[in-house]
């Protein structure tokens, strides 16, 4: 039998990578955070991913997690960047793109700032002890933030909704949220009188001045316990900034890739793509919740976006490959396709790029 110790690190892995420990003993009662009308994604008590496949079950999560974990991390692995110290504003065209770490962004345009699934818990996990160790620090300190205008959550994982962090920028800043059906429900309860806005996939929300956030499906699932595996929505984002558009994608698997088609459909002319090159090892187990890095390249292919910059690598050790693969993976990757390697770049926390 495994040690105590040792099942509280499968049980926060799990919840923090999408894996399917949470949903151990998930039971078919009503839903936790969601009432609404069945639909192509919802069956009136569970959300799921039309025409693809859903994550492995308990079976095949024992199986990963009592064979071999594959590589060992270091306990740091700093940046060679510097933490970054945003302006208070960015205006005109362009959009300035600060990269936190794991799958957290600070976004800059038209006057406005907004974080994309903030982090800056030391944990990925659902209390202060268990769950995977962050293994480099925010690429921008909390008390370095500008004004925060609006907070994009893709899912409710542990490494993508920070209870802890949302309710500090919640306090500070009472950001506009938005977050897909459900999750609205989780962060209220969590956090007193905070209000936010729940969408569905192809859904929209103005958050004025010329910035849309339209949600996207992406092929995921979510849960924050035992009883709750997929009880709230997940997606992607595409945040619009007048000519300007970035393809938010917080956790994804590729599946035929039909989402990142459909998202070129809607959204021609996809300025930059922020996609997940990491968590993806071994394929047998993550294929569906998590892309690979060649995976991450056809993606970026299908949606047609300009430019893309890789993440959800590199920070909190959520599945088996080094620290570094994903990275070198993404190299290989963008050779093997023929995409210029200026065109999508593995980001370090505390780098900065402007587009």
């Amino acid at each position: 039998m495994p040690s105590r110790r040792r099942m509280l690190q499968m049980l926060g892995a799990a919840g923090a990578a999408a894996a399917g420990g949470w949903a151990l003993f998930a039971g078919r009662g009503a839903n936790a955070y969601y009432q609404g009308p069945v639909s192509d994604h919802f069956d009136g008590v569970r959300f799921f991913n039309p025409g693809q496949a859903g994550p492995r079950g308990p079976l095949a999560f024992l199986r990963w997690q009592l064979a071999d974990r594959g590589a060992a991390w270091p306990a740091n692995f700093a940046s060679p960047f510097a933490a970054d110290r945003p302006p208070a504003r960015v205006d005109g065209d362009q959009v300035r793109v600060a990269y936190v770490g794991h799958a957290s962004f600070l976004l800059q345009a038209m006057g406005r700032s907004i974080l994309v699934d903030p982090v800056w818990a030391e944990r990925a996990g659902p209390i202060s002890f268990v769950g995977p160790k962050r293994v480099n620090a925010p690429g921008i300190a909390f008390d370095d933030l500008p004004r925060i205008d609006a907070v994009l959550v893709t899912h409710n994982h542990y490494d993508h909704m920070d209870v802890g962090t949302i309710g500090r920028l919640w306090q500070r800043f009472r950001p506009r949220i938005v977050t897909p059906l459900g999750n609205d429900t989780i962060l209220k309860s969590a956090v007193p009188g905070l209000a936010a806005d729940a969408v569905d996939w192809d859904g929209a929300v103005d958050l004025g001045d010329g910035l849309l956030v339209h949600a996207e499906p992406t092929q995921h699932w979510s849960a924050r316990g035992a009883t709750d595996r997929s009880h709230a929505l997940w997606a992607s984002f595409v945040l619009q900034a007048r000519a300007q558009k970035v393809y938010c994608v917080g956790d994804s698997g590729f599946g035929t890739g039909a989402t990142f088609a459909r998202v070129r459909e809607r959204h021609p002319g996809l300025t930059l793509a922020l996609l997940p090159i990491g968590a993806y090892e071994p394929r047998w187990f993550m294929r569906h919740s998590h892309m690979n890095p060649d995976e991450a390249v056809q993606a970026l292919q299908l949606s047609g976006a300009a430019q893309a910059f890789g993440h959800h690598w590199g920070t909190f050790r959520l599945t088996n490959e080094p620290i570094e693969q994903p990275a070198i993976d993404l190299a290989a990757a963008l050779a093997k396709h023929g995409v210029a390697s200026e065109r999508f770049a593995a980001l370090r926390p505390g780098e900065v790029r402007t587009v």
